[in-house]
């Protein structure tokens, strides 16, 4: 019985490892005018606020954000739902595991 709890265990902590995604960081942005929102200014930064309401957000490029993500003046913010990471894409192709969304590489499930 105790062997057949922990297989099950095992095998529900191994499907969950597998289908985890990685949500945008919550880190400190280069300010670019006034800081979104969950974000206060701090020197030429904007920093994420400490009450913990802060999504990951990206700087914006050109007129739209990626999937996943909305626009907030010169930052792209992350959905409540959203569970994918984005980086400003270089160049005209993403790196492996990422697709290309607008301007950006999201990187894939």
């Amino acid at each position: 019985m105790a062997r057949t709890l922990l297989l099950l265990a095992l095998a529900v902590t191994a499907s969950l490892g597998s289908t985890a995604l990685a949500q945008q960081p919550v880190r400190p942005l280069p300010r670019l005018g006034s800081c979104p929102i969950g974000y206060y200014s701090s020197g030429s930064y904007c920093v994420p606020s400490s009450a913990g309401n802060s999504r990951g957000a990206i700087e914006k490029t050109g007129n739209s954000c990626p999937i996943g993500f909305y626009s907030a003046g010169n930052y792209c913010l992350s959905s409540p739902q959203n569970e994918r990471e984005a980086i400003q894409k270089t160049g005209n192709s993403c790196p492996i595991g990422w697709f290309s969304s607008s301007s950006y590489c999201v990187k894939s499930r």
